[in-house]
Protein backbone atom coordinates (compact mmCIF):
# COMPACT_ATOMS: atom_id res chain seq x y z
CA UNK A 1 0.00 0.00 0.00
CA UNK A 2 1.34 3.07 -1.02
CA UNK A 3 0.60 6.74 -0.39
CA UNK A 4 1.39 9.75 -3.01
CA UNK A 5 3.70 12.39 -1.65
CA UNK A 6 4.94 15.83 -3.09
CA UNK A 7 8.19 16.49 -3.76
CA UNK A 8 10.67 17.12 -1.09
CA UNK A 9 13.02 19.63 0.10
CA UNK A 10 16.68 19.51 1.33
CA UNK A 11 16.81 20.10 5.08
CA UNK A 12 19.24 18.77 7.27
CA UNK A 13 19.99 17.22 10.53
CA UNK A 14 23.24 17.92 11.82
CA UNK A 15 24.84 13.86 10.42
CA UNK A 16 24.17 15.48 6.88
CA UNK A 17 27.03 17.58 6.02
CA UNK A 18 27.12 18.90 2.89
CA UNK A 19 23.19 19.97 2.82
CA UNK A 20 21.57 23.32 2.98
CA UNK A 21 19.34 23.72 6.14
CA UNK A 22 15.49 24.46 5.18
CA UNK A 23 13.95 27.77 6.02
CA UNK A 24 11.27 26.45 6.06
CA UNK A 25 11.55 24.66 9.47
CA UNK A 26 12.70 27.93 11.26
CA UNK A 27 9.13 29.38 10.83
CA UNK A 28 7.41 25.97 11.58
CA UNK A 29 3.44 25.77 10.26
CA UNK A 30 1.05 24.30 12.25
CA UNK A 31 1.48 20.70 12.42
CA UNK A 32 -1.44 18.22 12.49
CA UNK A 33 -0.19 14.77 12.86
CA UNK A 34 3.04 13.76 14.86
CA UNK A 35 3.30 9.81 13.83
CA UNK A 36 5.94 7.28 16.08
CA UNK A 37 7.00 4.53 15.44
CA UNK A 38 9.05 2.15 18.12
CA UNK A 39 10.07 -1.82 18.31
CA UNK A 40 12.25 -3.63 20.99
CA UNK A 41 13.36 -1.08 23.36
CA UNK A 42 10.95 1.46 22.18
CA UNK A 43 8.25 1.31 25.24
CA UNK A 44 11.06 2.97 27.15
CA UNK A 45 11.60 5.38 24.23
CA UNK A 46 7.87 5.96 24.34
CA UNK A 47 7.68 7.05 28.19
CA UNK A 48 10.23 9.68 27.89
CA UNK A 49 9.08 11.31 24.86
CA UNK A 50 5.69 11.53 25.76
CA UNK A 51 6.83 12.90 29.06
CA UNK A 52 7.43 16.05 27.64
CA UNK A 53 3.88 16.78 26.73
CA UNK A 54 1.99 18.92 27.79
CA UNK A 55 -1.79 18.58 28.42
CA UNK A 56 -2.52 21.42 25.41
CA UNK A 57 -0.61 19.39 22.92
CA UNK A 58 -1.70 20.52 19.74
CA UNK A 59 -1.43 17.49 17.36
CA UNK A 60 -2.90 14.15 17.41
CA UNK A 61 -0.04 11.76 17.78
CA UNK A 62 -0.26 7.95 16.19
CA UNK A 63 2.04 5.40 17.34
CA UNK A 64 2.77 1.78 16.27
CA UNK A 65 4.63 0.17 18.76
CA UNK A 66 5.51 -3.27 17.44
CA UNK A 67 4.14 -5.80 20.38
CA UNK A 68 3.08 -10.03 20.27
CA UNK A 69 0.13 -9.74 17.46
CA UNK A 70 -1.30 -12.57 20.00
CA UNK A 71 -2.05 -11.18 23.20
CA UNK A 72 -4.00 -8.21 24.30
CA UNK A 73 -2.03 -4.74 24.90
CA UNK A 74 -1.90 -2.88 28.07
CA UNK A 75 0.66 -0.25 26.74
CA UNK A 76 -2.26 2.23 26.43
CA UNK A 77 -3.17 2.25 29.88
CA UNK A 78 1.15 2.12 30.97
CA UNK A 79 1.76 5.37 29.23
CA UNK A 80 -1.32 7.06 30.35
CA UNK A 81 0.41 7.21 34.00
CA UNK A 82 3.88 8.96 32.12
CA UNK A 83 1.93 11.89 30.33
CA UNK A 84 -0.22 14.65 30.82
CA UNK A 85 -2.22 14.07 27.90
CA UNK A 86 -4.89 11.44 26.66
CA UNK A 87 -3.26 7.84 25.63
CA UNK A 88 -5.77 4.97 24.21
CA UNK A 89 -6.32 2.44 21.66
CA UNK A 90 -6.82 3.42 17.90
CA UNK A 91 -10.54 2.53 17.27
CA UNK A 92 -11.78 2.17 13.36
CA UNK A 93 -13.52 5.30 12.10
CA UNK A 94 -12.55 7.46 15.30
CA UNK A 95 -12.22 11.06 14.99
CA UNK A 96 -8.30 12.40 15.55
CA UNK A 97 -8.65 14.90 18.37
CA UNK A 98 -5.42 17.15 18.86
CA UNK A 99 -3.79 16.40 22.39
CA UNK A 100 -4.64 12.64 22.42
CA UNK A 101 -2.29 9.68 21.81
CA UNK A 102 -3.78 6.98 19.73
CA UNK A 103 -1.93 3.26 19.71
CA UNK A 104 -2.09 1.08 16.91
CA UNK A 105 -4.08 -2.39 18.26
CA UNK A 106 -2.56 -5.09 18.00
CA UNK A 107 -2.38 -7.21 14.80
CA UNK A 108 -3.89 -4.10 13.13
CA UNK A 109 -2.56 -1.32 10.67
CA UNK A 110 -2.89 1.85 11.53
CA UNK A 111 -3.48 4.51 9.09
CA UNK A 112 -4.41 8.52 9.28
CA UNK A 113 -7.45 9.25 6.78
CA UNK A 114 -8.63 13.04 6.56
CA UNK A 115 -9.32 13.59 9.89
CA UNK A 116 -10.35 9.73 11.44
CA UNK A 117 -8.25 6.95 12.15
CA UNK A 118 -8.20 3.83 9.66
CA UNK A 119 -7.59 0.23 11.05
CA UNK A 120 -6.72 -2.50 8.42
CA UNK A 121 -6.28 -6.27 9.00
CA UNK A 122 -4.64 -6.59 5.09
CA UNK A 123 -1.53 -8.62 4.62
CA UNK A 124 1.87 -8.74 6.78
CA UNK A 125 4.41 -5.47 5.95
CA UNK A 126 8.05 -7.13 6.17
CA UNK A 127 6.38 -9.42 8.08
CA UNK A 128 4.75 -7.03 10.26
CA UNK A 129 1.52 -5.79 11.40
CA UNK A 130 1.18 -3.44 11.90
CA UNK A 131 3.39 -1.90 10.02
CA UNK A 132 5.45 1.51 11.11
CA UNK A 133 5.55 2.25 7.18
CA UNK A 134 2.05 2.18 5.79
CA UNK A 135 1.49 4.61 9.19
CA UNK A 136 3.94 7.08 7.30
CA UNK A 137 3.55 6.95 4.21
CA UNK A 138 -0.69 7.27 4.99
CA UNK A 139 0.56 10.65 7.33
CA UNK A 140 2.80 11.30 3.99
CA UNK A 141 0.05 11.09 1.68
CA UNK A 142 -2.76 12.70 3.84
CA UNK A 143 -1.01 15.56 5.75
CA UNK A 144 1.64 16.18 3.70
CA UNK A 145 4.02 19.09 5.32
CA UNK A 146 1.83 19.18 8.25
CA UNK A 147 3.28 15.71 9.22
CA UNK A 148 5.97 14.53 11.45
CA UNK A 149 7.50 11.45 11.77
CA UNK A 150 9.54 10.12 14.48
CA UNK A 151 11.66 6.67 15.08
CA UNK A 152 12.69 5.26 17.95
CA UNK A 153 14.62 2.24 19.07
CA UNK A 154 13.97 -0.61 17.33
CA UNK A 155 15.13 -3.60 15.84
CA UNK A 156 15.22 -4.13 11.87
CA UNK A 157 14.03 -1.47 8.99
CA UNK A 158 10.66 -0.91 9.59
CA UNK A 159 9.91 3.40 9.23
CA UNK A 160 12.92 3.89 6.80
CA UNK A 161 10.76 3.95 3.63
CA UNK A 162 7.68 5.96 5.68
CA UNK A 163 10.57 8.47 7.22
CA UNK A 164 11.72 9.33 3.17
CA UNK A 165 7.73 9.30 2.10
CA UNK A 166 7.28 11.87 5.07
CA UNK A 167 10.55 14.15 3.74
CA UNK A 168 9.50 13.79 0.25
CA UNK A 169 5.81 15.29 1.69
CA UNK A 170 6.99 18.26 2.79
CA UNK A 171 6.92 17.19 6.23
CA UNK A 172 9.46 16.78 9.34
CA UNK A 173 11.25 13.95 10.34
CA UNK A 174 13.08 13.11 13.60
CA UNK A 175 14.93 9.98 15.06
CA UNK A 176 16.43 9.00 18.23
CA UNK A 177 20.06 9.10 18.32
CA UNK A 178 21.26 5.84 17.06
CA UNK A 179 24.05 5.76 19.70
CA UNK A 180 21.63 6.41 22.48
CA UNK A 181 19.11 3.64 21.68
CA UNK A 182 18.51 0.50 23.46
CA UNK A 183 18.28 -0.87 20.03
CA UNK A 184 20.10 1.08 16.86
CA UNK A 185 19.26 -0.74 14.10
CA UNK A 186 15.33 1.07 13.42
CA UNK A 187 16.72 4.17 13.73
CA UNK A 188 19.80 3.81 12.43
CA UNK A 189 18.37 2.72 9.08
CA UNK A 190 15.92 5.29 8.64
CA UNK A 191 19.09 8.18 9.43
CA UNK A 192 20.62 6.22 6.26
CA UNK A 193 18.57 6.92 4.06
CA UNK A 194 19.08 10.65 4.50
CA UNK A 195 15.79 11.88 5.09
CA UNK A 196 16.10 12.61 8.61
CA UNK A 197 16.06 16.65 9.83
CA UNK A 198 16.69 16.00 13.69
CA UNK A 199 19.13 13.42 15.38
CA UNK A 200 18.54 13.89 18.95
CA UNK A 201 19.11 12.25 22.36
CA UNK A 202 16.02 10.40 23.75
CA UNK A 203 15.77 13.53 27.14
CA UNK A 204 15.93 16.34 24.47
CA UNK A 205 12.70 14.40 21.83
CA UNK A 206 9.75 15.18 24.22
CA UNK A 207 10.50 19.38 24.17
CA UNK A 208 11.65 19.41 20.57
CA UNK A 209 8.88 18.21 19.54
CA UNK A 210 6.69 20.30 21.66
CA UNK A 211 8.23 23.48 20.56
CA UNK A 212 7.59 22.17 16.67
CA UNK A 213 4.06 21.11 17.13
CA UNK A 214 3.49 24.50 18.74
CA UNK A 215 5.08 26.67 16.25
CA UNK A 216 8.07 27.52 18.11
CA UNK A 217 11.34 25.73 17.17
CA UNK A 218 12.84 25.18 14.23
CA UNK A 219 15.66 22.27 13.68
CA UNK A 220 18.64 24.63 14.63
Amino acid sequence: MKFPASDWGRSTSRTRPNASPAPSLRLSPKFDVLAIGASAGGFHALEEVLRGFTGDFPCSVLVVQHLDRKHKSVIAELLSRKTAIRVKLAEHGERMLPGVVYIAPPDEHLLAGPGKLQLAHSQLVNFLRPSIDLLFESVAGTYGSHGIGLVLSGTGRDGSAGIRAIKQAGGVTLAQDPKQSEFSSMPQAAVATGCVDLILPLEELGLRLSSLCNGTGGHG
